[in-house]
């Protein structure tokens, strides 16, 4: 069983709290939007400390260091399988912030014998609940959830 450790960053906002989410990059998500976005994650060892595997990911997915304290907001399943354990931070982005993500190969076009380099995340951006609730992986709404009664 494949097992993932992943951060939901939020802020707190005139309006309400907003959470980061990353969209994932490559062929198979450029035209999908809602349902799509995902907490910055990735894929555990068996006997790695999951909260570092999910600052680590973090880090190569954004390009940023989280820093602050993590506060573990449970796992969930995902209609593939995969577990995923994630921790909440409050922080921001810096004014400046582009997204500088690790990449990874496919053959595309399929069956064409041409590799590409495409990135894991091609965008981040901060949601407010709501909306969050519409583009966030259906599995992955509980940590929304989650997040807001840890908030109340």
């Amino acid at each position: 069983m494949k097992v993932s450790a992943g951060l939901l960053m939020f802020r707190r906002m005139p309006g309400g709290v907003e959470v980061l989410l990353a969209h994932p990059g490559g062929p198979f998500f450029r035209n999908k939007d809602d349902g799509a976005w995902t907490i910055p994650k990735g894929e555990a060892d068996a006997d790695e400390d999951l909260s570092e595997r999910a600052k680590i990911e973090f880090e190569e997915e954004l390009g940023i260091k989280p820093g602050g304290d993590l506060v573990p907001i449970g796992s969930v399943k995902q209609k593939g399988g995969k577990i995923v354990h994630a921790w909440t931070i409050e922080g921001d982005l810096p004014n400046d912030f582009v997204v500088k993500s690790n990449t990874f190969e496919l053959e595309w076009p399929p069956h064409s014998g041409k590799i590409q380099s495409f990135p894991e995340i091609d965008q981040a951006r901060f949601f407010s609940l709501e909306e969050a609730r519409r583009k966030i992986n259906p599995a992955q709404k509980e940590f929304l959830d989650r997040l807001e009664e840890m908030l109340r």
